[in-house]
């Protein structure tokens, strides 16, 4: 064996099936068509949702109301224990700093959520926050500014 003596492995190569070309090849006659039909012939595709020319589901049920899915908020959601580690007492948390401790990345608005303990006296400034984390931060003697809730309505 040398090195430039290289080989896919086995089964990796498969030979092509060609069709259509005499009975005795075993793909012949209906080239595994089948017998007649739409899907025998050639450009004869359906589309999705095709159900043999009955009305199909989409075109059966109603459209009707309003849906928020474009307009929702995405959050990225970080939890206060992890925050706990990060951080040391008087340093402020915001965007900036926690994509800095590599805890957030800079494209999607942060939420921090109050799961773990806290026990540091930290500052928050302009990040969106519940309001299990706002009393747990207060609580630990931390300070919230300009926090705007992140669609909590126990906030609103």
């Amino acid at each position: 064996m040398h090195d430039f003596d290289l080989r896919a492995p086995e089964g990796a190569n498969k030979k092509k099936r060609i069709v259509g070309r005499g009975q005795g090849s075993g793909r012949g006659t209906t080239s595994g068509k089948g017998n007649k039909g739409q899907k025998a012939r050639s450009g004869g595709k359906t589309y999705v949702g095709f159900e043999g020319g009955q009305m199909p589901l989409y075109r059966r049920l109603a459209h009707r109301g309003f849906s928020n899915y474009p307009f929702k908020k995405e959050f990225q959601v970080i939890n206060l224990g992890e925050i706990e580690k990060r951080y040391s007492d008087g340093e402020t948390v915001d965007a900036a700093t926690l994509i800095q401790k590599g805890l957030a990345k800079g494209t999607v608005p942060v939420k921090i959520l109050g799961d773990g303990e806290f026990t540091k006296k930290l500052n928050f400034t302009a990040v969106a926050m519940s309001a299990s984390a706002k009393q747990k931060i207060e609580k630990a003697g931390g300070s919230v500014a300009a926090a705007e809730n992140g669609g909590d309505k126990a906030d609103a």
